[in-house]
């Protein structure tokens, strides 16, 4: 690990299941475009976008979100000094 930078761990217990999908080759590149900026894959954006509508029209309320806990590389096993 490099001094001074910390650790990313991310848990996911959303079980996903597989959608043919099709769709227009203007909106999906569009969403391409979104997802680069974001630096998110196409799929992970498609989610967001469609999740995001679903609690915004109050269709689903938002229950559980992915966990992101940030560890400090060097508090790993070690007392602070």
């Amino acid at each position: 690990m490099w001094p001074g930078l910390s650790c990313l761990k991310m848990v996911s217990t959303v079980s996903k299941k597989s959608f043919p999908l099709r769709i227009n080759e203007q909106v999906l590149a569009a969403m391409q475009r979104w997802a680069d900026d974001d630096l998110r894959s196409l799929n992970a954006q498609i989610e967001y976008v469609l999740r995001d509508a679903l609690v915004k029209s109050g269709r689903v309320k938002l229950v559980q979100k992915v966990v992101t806990e940030v560890e400090d590389a060097h508090s790993q096993g070690e007392e602070s000094e």
